[in-house]
């Protein structure tokens, strides 16, 4: 049976913009990978009447309902209150919950008497299954009324994450006839619009397994997911969709189940016994930031340079100033001198460069914007690729440090460059 799910953010401070719901974007992503469908994200107030009408719609067109936040010692805090008014459910009081509360107080704050609102987190629904919080203080729960699964976690995003992979999935998986298992492709250098004309008539005719594109920031992902009575026979049918999508796409295609694409050069590099370094222009520093976000970048990435201006160019990586003054810091020319000349003073295996115009206007010599070089230096070699990214500043930096990232990985793999 396919379920289908609908999330309710309980907080003024969302609506507001104060904060951002990522606490549904993780929750989304969960569901999804348990083939569970999610059609709607409603955001109410902390107010009992908007958050009841809520309610009322949501049990009409999603048979699983879940709740974030509204759970906590406060009086705008009335997420338990309403939905269980509207389930019929009483309140009544959980003393295990309670004691659980009064040990987190007295472990934190043995110094600070706990206040006894706190103690309203331990009024749960009747009958519900409690999901112990070991990430703060009120516990979530779940019930199933009238065809509806109801599922209450708290809305703080290190709880709500906490609570939802190691409470709330057990759950949910306990209602899956069967095992759902999603494999995840990852693309790069060919957008979604063409990724799914090419793919379209396959998508629209699969049932099991299925396969959906998403698009991420200058990139996207195929998940293929599949249903079946165990892991070994789910895979299974994975196995030849994901063939078939190889064949089609080809290199495009930089992993499985992977996060990024530098985790990728990183991995290659590390295996390799390779060291990296960058000099960046147009990105300033931006290739550079997306290996340092990875654990132990350092037995890999020796350093980078931001050559934002000619001065830096000439005098820290040593590209010639006749270069400079020929054919201007954005072309192939100095993106193969910048390179080289990182690669030189990293004392580095590998060097990346980026040198373009990322906007908002044309440089001085009338180089459009989105035009961009980056280039790949190694002892031997050194391969520079010209890109047109578009306009918009941050979405030209981000692409032209993926591409960077790109250059690493194929050479690695022995991939052709991309044209």
């Amino acid at each position: 049976m396919s379920h289908i799910a609908e999330l309710i953010a309980v907080g003024t401070e969302l609506l507001l913009g104060n904060i951002a719901n990522t606490d549904a974007q993780m929750i989304s992503q969960g569901l999804s990978e348990l083939g569970i469908h999610v059609y709607y994200h409603t955001v109410v107030g902390d107010n009992p009447a908007r958050l009841r009408s809520a309610v009322e719609i949501a049990r009409r067109r999603a048979d699983i309902l879940i709740t974030t936040g509204g759970l906590g010692p406060t009086c705008d805090d009335l997420t338990k209150q309403t939905l269980a008014q509207v389930f019929g459910r009483e309140l009544v009081f959980d003393e295990p919950s309670a004691q659980r509360i009064r040990s987190y107080f007295q472990r934190l704050h043995p110094d600070r008497p706990m206040t006894e609102n706190n103690l309203q987190q331990a009024m749960l629904p009747e009958g519900c299954t409690i999901f112990a919080n070991d990430w703060g203080t009120a516990p979530g729960c779940a019930f199933e009324a009238e065809g509806v699964r109801v599922i209450m976690l708290p809305g703080p995003p290190r709880e709500c994450r906490a609570m939802f992979t190691h409470r709330a999935l057990p759950y949910l998986r306990a209602l899956a006839d069967g095992t759902i298992v999603s494999r995840t492709l990852k693309i790069f250098g060919m957008g979604e619009s063409s990724v799914e004309a090419l793919l379209r008539e396959r998508m629209n005719a699969m049932t099991n397994p299925t396969l959906a594109p998403y698009a991420k920031e200058g990139e996207m992902e195929l998940r293929i997911t599949a249903k079946a009575p165990t892991e070994a026979e789910a895979r299974d049918l994975i196995a030849p969709v994901e063939e078939e999508l190889r064949d089609l796409l080809g290199d495009v295609i930089y992993g499985a189940d992977v996060k990024s694409l530098e985790e990728v050069a990183f991995a290659l590099m590390e295996a390799q016994g390779l060291t990296f370094g960058t000099a960046e222009s147009c990105t300033g520093g931006l290739v550079a930031k997306r290996m340092t976000d990875l654990p132990g970048a350092s037995a890999v990435l020796k350093g980078g340079v931001v050559s934002y201006t000619d001065e830096v160019k000439h005098n820290v990586l040593g590209v010639p100033q006749a270069l400079l003054d020929q054919y201007g810091a954005v072309s192939p020319q100095v993106a193969e001198a910048m390179a080289r000349g990182a690669r030189r003073v990293l004392g580095c295996s590998l060097a990346v460069s980026t040198t373009g115009v990322a906007g908002p206007d044309p440089d001085d010599r009338g180089n459009p914007v989105g035009l961009v070089y980056v280039a790949l230096a190694g002892a031997e070699f050194c391969h520079v690729q010209e890109l047109h990214l578009g306009r918009g500043r941050a979405m030209v930096r981000s692409r032209a440090s993926l591409h960077a990232l790109d250059l690493v990985r194929r050479y690695l793999t022995g991939r052709p460059w991309a044209e």
